[in-house]
């Protein structure tokens, strides 16, 4: 097959540059568009077996950290690789905790909830007892709280930064009778990624953010309101007589979103687009296309104002410049676009709204309707983002575009706090089992991976130093399923990737323009082909 325009000068200049310089300081330019540290073998060997793929199909699911999820699939770096500095949560003055307990909203401990000693457990199991049919806690996943888990590489105060305290720390067997998960099955026959790390600290919002354009959308004349509040040594700033994580959860004086904006005016924790569908209602007398600019709440929460349309080169931009076909399938989508519409005193049933038949539509999920290239009214909204239902007929048909993006919808996606983890296990492995079917499977690579941790525990710190790490990430690991015909069998792959591992998979595929937050030194999901 013929390689797009300038592919064959693309290679041949960053090959030579990276056989010359090796893993140095070859330049962000090379790397981006290759990926890793590798040898300019091994380099051309990745080369050759992304060149054989047609259709890439990415698949984000939400909120499980590799541990909580496969830390104890068979031959994976899992729970049982953790030293005890990892495994030991530490209380806010850095003693070890003297049991986890989990907290319920009011912060205090949860009678529901027995507790546990002072290391991981397990939730499927005596004497917690949730099946993954169950609806369980959700631990809090933001930006700021998910560096203090961290803790610079040692990952003990998960418990201790978070509002369900000891939950965070808890796993499933996904092998066990009490939860056979049907995607353990398909990490079995395929490959699965053990190193695979969010591409950003924090939650949904901000990775959605890094999987379309590996960068942080800009709000600098956000509202003080939204503003993170951080003490002098930059971590959240608590609120006088913030109790003991042994007694209670944190106390932050930042809102419950944990300080939406950077005090330099980055937006990092959940926010709303300016276009509908939104978590913000239309002004009353305003376009019903908009949110309203003033802000809005959900029940409660104070959802601040919107972030301001983004103008920042994405993914869709680079694959468009090259006339290579995408989409961002999204479930719901249409059901939502309606739902956002209505009148802002309509109540609404779609968005951010779980009870059945609702697929409860989370707007901070859709990156691209962050985008004004995407607005309202323009001919690339309405070309590139389409809903779920046109990705189960493009299946069907044979007529997916070259790289596919697929979000499941919230009841779907396996997030705790609205949804369980079985359901969104069913879906997607419905889904796969559809894509294995489709008459371009042949030529198909599939990746499954999970948008962030959740707030969930794991015990590998993520990867830092030149090539790696910045202000932004990469943060906690997470699930990946590199799926396909032309990827190993029964195999794990231990090579370093994150989120942007995606975004140089397709770059390098389709000889796309390098987006500059791709980290240099983050694999191209190549070492998974045979």
């Amino acid at each position: 097959m013929a390689q797009p325009q300038g592919y064959r000068q693309i290679y041949r200049q960053t090959y030579r540059q990276t056989y010359r310089q090796g893993c140095l300081a070859a330049g962000g330019a090379v790397l981006a568009v290759l990926g890793g540290c590798a040898s300019a073998p091994s380099l051309e060997a990745d080369n050759v077996k992304i060149r054989r793929v047609q259709n890439i199909v990415v698949i984000y699911a939400e909120n499980h950290s590799f541990d909580n999820l496969y830390g104890l699939f068979p031959g994976a770096n899992g729970i049982s690789r953790a030293t005890p500095e990892q495994m030991t949560q530490l209380d806010h003055d850095g003693t070890p905790l003297k049991e986890l307990i989990t907290f319920a909203r009011d912060g205090k401990p949860d009678p529901a909830y027995p507790r546990m000693p002072n290391r991981p457990f397990r939730i499927d199991a005596a004497p917690v007892n949730r099946p993954p049919t169950m609806v369980v806690p959700s631990p809090i996943h933001d930006y700021f709280y998910n560096q203090e888990q961290i803790n610079g590489g040692k990952n003990n105060m998960f418990a201790a930064m978070s509002q369900v305290g000891g939950w965070s720390m808890g796993h499933y067997d996904g092998g066990s009778d009490a939860s056979k998960f049907r995607l353990w099955q398909w990490a079995k026959e395929y490959t699965l990624a053990d190193n695979f790390f969010q591409g950003a600290f924090g939650g949904s919002y901000l990775n959605h953010q890094w999987l379309i354009c590996a960068c942080t959308p800009q709000f600098a004349n956000g509202p003080d309101a939204m503003r993170v509040k951080l003490d002098a040594s930059g971590k959240l700033l608590k609120k006088p007589g913030s109790p003991s994580a042994n007694v209670g959860a944190a106390q932050i004086f930042s809102d419950v979103l944990g300080g939406q904006i950077t005090l330099d005016g980055y937006s990092v924790n959940t926010s709303q687009p300016t276009y509908q569908p939104s978590g913000i209602p239309p002004a009353p007398g305003g376009p019903r296309t908009h949110a309203n600019p003033q802000g809005g709440k959900l029940g409660s929460i104070n959802l601040g104002e919107p972030v301001p349309p983004q103008t920042a080169k994405t993914v869709g931009d680079t694959l468009s410049a090259k006339g290579v076909g995408w989409a961002w399938y999204s479930g719901g989508w249409n059901e939502a676009v309606a739902d956002g519409l209505q009148a802002p005193d309509v109540p609404r049933h779609v968005i951010y709204h779980a009870p059945a038949p609702s697929p409860n539509f989370q707007p901070h999920h859709q990156p691209f309707n962050y985008y004004a290239r995407f607005a309202p009214g323009t001919a690339d909204r309405t070309k590139f983002i389409k809903d779920g239902e046109d990705f189960m007929a493009d299946i069907g048909a044979g007529k997916l575009p070259a790289v596919s993006f697929y979000k499941p919808a919230g009841r779907d996606n396996q997030h705790p706090s609205y949804t369980n983890i079985m359901r969104g296990d069913t879906h997607i492995a419905d889904v796969l089992d559809k894509l294995r079917a489709s008459p371009q499977w042949k030529d198909m690579l599939v990746v499954v991976t999970y948008d962030e941790n959740g707030g969930y525990w794991d015990h590998v710190p993520p990867p830092t130093g030149p090539g790696w790490g910045d202000r932004w990430g990469p943060g906690t690991r997470v699930p990946a399923l590199i799926i396909g015909p032309s990827v190993k069998r029964g195999f794990i792959d231990s090579t370093s990737y994150d989120t942007t591992s995606i975004l140089k998979l397709i770059t390098q595929r389709f000889g796309l323009e390098p987006l500059p937050g791709v980290r240099a030194n983050a694999g191209n999901l190549g070492a998974a082909l045979q």
